[in-house]
């Protein structure tokens, strides 16, 4: 028999980047199915817009999710002025694209920081404080195909997606392990239609998506829990099946439908400058103190 839906009415939810793309869609949806969302942006004036926009109790506020100290406040006023936080999407990411030895170092650290340790740091955080008030949790991880095949021209972009998804498979043993009443859920989408993915070609394998599509799918994962979901669908049956042949057949069969350059033609591409200047603009809190 099948489980009923999980309700997501009267939820709080956390949601970082979520002025736009993605974190924005999500948190439309999430308002929709009746949960309070609280939104966090680099931009605060973009993320309290957003909150205004979807309608229902909501609340956005200026977030740099690599400033640990300030991801934690944030999640105190969320408390304080919404209540206890019942799930927390690890939205935020960035994914600028460049030849390995053309990226610098502020670039490479940047993606480690927003990528990897801001979703290392607020899965922490949240499951602290889930833990300490005895209540249930859901972590949604926003990954990406890259966590699952290596992109060309976004190389430590996709060792950051790859982190990404093995931390949140491997906190679901864990939590399973110890009966810990947290589901935590890994969503990888192809390329979604979005600035970041701005230059890039299709991949004549997978469709692209919208953030819509994305977002309807971590609404359906905080509904029916499960540990990873693809988006599309069928982007999870072509990864596990690629896996059974040799990696040589996947190479060849990655060059034939054009993921082998879709990265790599979009580097210099002038559809991403304006994302590309605002991304080695945003530096990571830690990386600002050191150059102050």
């Amino acid at each position: 028999m099948a489980r009923q839906p999980r309700s997501l009415s009267g939820k709080v939810v956390v949601i970082t980047g979520g002025g736009r793309g993605i974190g924005a869609a999500t948190a439309a949806l999430l308002a929709q199915a009746g949960a309070t969302v609280a939104i966090g942006d680099l931009d605060g004036t973009l993320a309290k817009e957003t909150a205004a926009s979807i309608g229902g109790p909501a609340m956005g506020r200026a977030l740099d999710v690599t400033d640990h100290a300030a991801f934690d406040a944030f999640l105190d006023d969320v408390e304080r002025e919404l209540g206890p936080v019942d799930v927390l999407v690890n939205n935020a990411g960035i994914m600028p694209l460049n030849r390995i030895e053309a990226e610098s170092a502020s670039s490479t650290y940047a993606q480690v920081a927003v990528n990897v340790l801001a979703v290392i740091h607020g899965t922490k955080e949240f499951v602290r404080r889930t833990k300490a008030r005895g209540g249930q949790g859901h972590v949604v991880n926003i990954s990406s195909a890259a966590g699952r095949v290596p992109v060309a021209g976004g190389a430590t972009y996709t060792g950051t997606k790859h982190a990404v998804s093995g931390f949140s498979n491997a906190l679901h043993i864990e939590f399973k392990a110890d009966r810990t009443p947290i589901d935590i859920t890994a969503v990888h989408p192809a390329i979604v239609r979005t600035e970041l993915s701005r230059g890039l070609k299709d991949n004549k394998g997978v469709s692209p998506v919208t953030p819509e599509q994305v977002a309807a799918a971590v609404v359906e994962a905080l509904k029916h829990p499960r540990p990873n979901v693809y988006v599309p669908k069928s982007l999870g049956v072509a990864t596990k099946t690629g896996a059974l042949f040799p990696q040589r057949f996947g190479e060849w069969l990655n060059r034939v439908l054009g993921g082998e350059r879709a990265a790599l033609d979009a580097i210099d591409s002038p559809d991403r400058k304006d994302y590309e200047s605002r991304v080695a603009q945003s530096a990571p809190a830690a990386e600002k103190e050191r150059i102050a």
